[in-house]
């Protein structure tokens, strides 16, 4: 696909051949509120139905998995990135906003047997579209180890199929009746939630969070975190942009469903996964040409990756962890700052953390010579930056002497 110009002087979109693309619908900037959902469900139900390539940016998708998957999936697939690479075998994930399929079919392939992949939307035709193969897949890849829900990926644990059949029984006619059905859908949520707390592996989405409206966005990241089990990570895959959006093009239809007006400026794309409890924060892809650009503001495609794991209570247990570099010191996301070299104190929590991906390549873990249980550490303050004195991981009380002796050499030669 070529790189996308949008000159709105025409109300075209156009191609750098001069193609016609969509036509915008400048018109409904005087259309106040926009509604998002429906801008948004309009639009890919055209999408379920006939291929918009505007929708989608290049990919390189891994042939072998790409070749089990039915051409009607992939030809309505709109996607921005592939965070399916960072699947792995067994895992169970979760797909925000799975249209027809692709990447569940994908991931399907990678977790085998032993994981299982549940996809999200509320889009009905892009549900059938991806419901219409499972035994298919099944029979081909022989197991089943897919599902599909219809769900808001910002509220998911109301399982709107569910609700959807109470409401068929109990049409909504009286502010009496949409009363109780705010509370049957509240009881859903509470008594049988769709994704239920700390269920999920990986959670994965391929450019659906520009889609949400601004108002439930703090609630998309926070639902983000709750389905994670601790260790978990969310990959997501999303358009941003480097300036902000102006409002007359965040009041245009077309354009908010065309991935454009709702794009996150990149850098506060990372703080929301931040501000919703992750750690890790990291960019695992970036697409270096602009995807399109609007009013000189540039639109590209990259994939976060995202731990969740932070919470729970900061005990001093006498770890310390050593930054290798390669900066002189760098800033963590609790305000630690560790440089390069020298012993940092750190809790008990973040010292495991630190043990792990993404971080274990870059630190050396320093653990005391006597394990401090949790019940006997005191509590540390994670906003201090302290270093550890040897002395602490030690025991002030040690006082060994050991030296090499007449053959330093080991069992395999001198090193």
């Amino acid at each position: 696909m070529s790189h996308e110009m949008i000159d709105l002087s025409s109300q075209t979109f156009k191609s750098e051949n001069g193609n016609h693309r969509h036509e915008t619908d400048l018109e409904h900037q005087t259309q106040s509120p926009l509604d998002v959902e429906q801008a948004v469900r309009r639009r890919y139900e055209t999408a379920a139905q006939e291929a918009e390539p505007a929708l989608c940016c290049p990919v390189d998708y891994n042939p072998e998995y790409l070749a089990a998957i039915p051409e009607e999936i992939i030809q309505r697939d709109y996607g921005c990135g592939d965070p399916s690479k960072h699947v792995f075998p067994g895992e169970h994930v979760l797909d925000l906003g799975s249209g027809g399929g692709k990447i569940c079919y994908i991931a399907a392939q990678i977790v085998g047997s032993e994981g299982h992949v549940m996809g999200v939307d509320r889009n009905d035709q892009m549900l059938a579209l991806a419901r219409k193969y499972q035994q298919p897949m099944a029979e081909r890849f022989g197991y089943q180890n897919t599902e599909f829900r219809k769900g808001s990926i910002q509220d998911l644990a109301l399982d709107l199929e569910a609700f959807e059949a109470y409401l068929a029984q109990n049409p909504v006619t009286s502010s009496s009746d949409w009363l109780r059905a705010e509370a049957h859908a509240e009881g859903l949520r509470e008594t049988s939630p769709m994704i239920p707390d700390d269920s999920i592996d990986v959670v994965v989405s391929n450019c659906v969070l520009n889609l949400v409206g601004p108002d439930d966005r703090q609630k998309l990241f926070r639902e983000l975190h709750r389905v994670l089990k601790r260790g978990g990570r969310a990959v997501i895959s999303d358009i941003v942009c480097d300036e902000p959006v102006p409002q007359h093009l965040q009041d245009d239809p077309q354009l908010w469903s065309g991935c454009i007006s709702g794009a996150f400026v990149e850098p506060d794309f990372l703080e929301a996964f931040t501000n919703a409890g992750f750690y890790g924060v990291e960019i695992v892809a970036r697409q270096e040409a602009a995807w399109a650009t609007v009013e000189g503001i540039e639109f590209r495609s990259i994939t976060v990756r995202a731990y969740k794991g932070k919470e729970g209570p900061c005990l001093d247990q006498k770890q310390a962890v050593i930054y290798q570099g390669p900066w002189k010191q760098v800033l963590d996301d609790d305000g630690h700052t560790l440089v390069r070299g020298e012993r940092t104190a750190v809790c008990g929590k973040t010292y495991e953390i630190y043990g792990r991906d993404p971080y274990a390549s870059h630190i050396t873990s320093v653990p005391p010579r006597e394990a401090v249980p949790k019940e006997q550490a005191a509590d540390f303050d994670c906003r201090r930056n302290l270093l550890r004195d040897p002395r602490e991981t030690k025991g002030v009380g040690y006082h060994t002497t050991q030296l090499p002796g007449d053959n330093c050499c080991g069992t395999d030669g001198c090193c």
